[in-house]
């Protein structure tokens, strides 16, 4: 029973969890395996910190920036203002209007029911917007299509 367990951890190891669990020809049992990551945890300090930097950089271009866009709406959170900040620096950069409309856009639909987040971020995103001369969804009247 060890020399299989073995195998199963070997195999979840070097191909990943899917390659692991075999499913049995009959109805005999199936055994279960977890891999879990041992690394470190991300603080959220860093996690920002990362994410302000990617689009801090003064070489980012429109894929970049869309990558990273892309990539950060996949996690399950709303972005902190000061990402979300650096983010629309970026998009001025590179005279990219219509991406920081709908980084705004994103940030809104990624606050779901949760109605008091988007106006909050707003709030504290108002004087980069001002500065940039980035318009909101709202006020471009996109809310109401």
């Amino acid at each position: 029973m060890q020399a299989a367990a073995a195998a199963l951890l070997r195999r979840c190891a070097v191909s990943g969890f899917r390659a692991a669990v075999r499913r049995p020809a009959g109805p005999a049992a199936v055994l279960h395996a977890r891999c879990y990551s041992h690394g470190s945890q991300e603080s959220d300090e860093e996690f920002d910190a990362r994410w302000v930097t990617y689009f801090n950089k003064p070489d980012i271009d429109a894929w970049e920036l869309r990558k990273g866009i892309n990539t950060l709406v996949g996690y399950d959170l709303v972005p902190e203002p000061k990402i979300i900040d650096a983010a629309l620096r970026a998009c001025r950069r590179l005279n990219d209007f219509a991406t920081a409309v709908r980084i705004l856009e994103v940030v809104k639909d990624k606050a779901g029911p949760h109605k008091e987040i988007y106006p909050y971020v707003i709030q504290e995103l108002r004087p980069t917007l001002s500065e940039l001369g980035i318009s909101t969804p709202e006020e471009l009247g996109l809310d109401k299509a």
